[in-house]
């Protein structure tokens, strides 16, 4: 009897044992797919507040756009009378506006060239608040495709901001919708000439461009680089200070 209820004994602990292994075994599965399944959750949604953020980031409210038609070359000195102002694409001078900060106004026919690179033209009526200007100021670092000048022209707001085909308005630089405009656009690759340079050509302010052409002094033949020249020279300290310095003529 007494190895009878032994045996016994041990097939009931052993069927315990299997039984809690089993137990176990089904434990560590559920365990195993809460974890994976809280891992899918948590990256689809940080996948869906990535793509949300992109899209709000690309929600711009106020921006205008244009079809921009011919944008051929005309000689230096050769008027374009442009649709907007200022103005966000066209016919233009074959030399481009360098990318800069300038305490004066440029020459639109070459700012316009500028954009066709895929800059931003950011503009502001020559009595916006000193404060306000240096918050534009601000927007520029070294290398960037911005173009940030006054402008004597009308505009519908303080601030304008230009990229090729579209215009956006703001009454102060910290205007959501302004910076939104630059960092989608800054260096833009829908426009003409995609990654073409936005310096080593001309640093001058409008009224210096005027007082050359004047005198014959304004040189600008041979000056454009080849189509799609990389343009990532840094620009000067002076130019971002807001007096840009006239930099050495393209390579050819």
């Amino acid at each position: 009897m007494a190895k009878k209820k032994t045996a016994e004994e041990r097939r009931r602990r052993a069927a315990e044992l299997k039984e809690q292994r089993l137990k176990e075994e089904r434990r560590r599965r559920i365990l195993t797919i809460t974890g994976i399944t809280a891992a899918v959750v948590l990256v689809v949604g940080l996948l869906a507040w990535l793509v949300f953020m992109e899209f709000r980031s690309r929600v711009i409210e106020g921006v205008e756009e244009y079809e921009v038609g011919s944008y051929s070359h005309v000689d230096v000195g050769e008027r374009v009378d442009y649709e907007q102002t200022p103005p966000v694409g066209g016919n233009h001078w074959s030399a481009w506006q360098n990318c800069g900060v300038y305490p004066e106004a440029v020459t639109p026919e070459f700012a316009v060239h500028s954009l066709e690179h895929g800059a931003v033209w950011i503009t502001y009526q020559p009595d916006l608040a000193e404060d306000q200007v240096e918050a534009l100021v601000d927007m520029y670092s070294p290398g960037d495709y911005l173009v940030i000048s006054p402008y004597e022209g009308e505009m519908d707001a303080p601030i304008v901001a230009s990229s090729w085909g579209r215009q956006i308005s703001a009454e102060t630089a910290d205007d959501e919708n302004l910076q939104r405009f630059v960092r989608l656009y800054e260096r833009g690759t829908d426009v003409p000439e995609p990654g073409a340079s936005c310096s080593g050509q001309i640093s001058e302010t409008a009224d210096e461009v005027d007082a050359m052409l004047q005198g014959g002094g304004m040189e600008t033949e041979g000056m454009e680089g080849p189509e799609g020249e990389a343009g990532d020279e840094a620009t000067t300290e002076d130019e971002a200070s807001g007096a840009p310095e006239e930099t050495a003529e393209a390579e050819e």
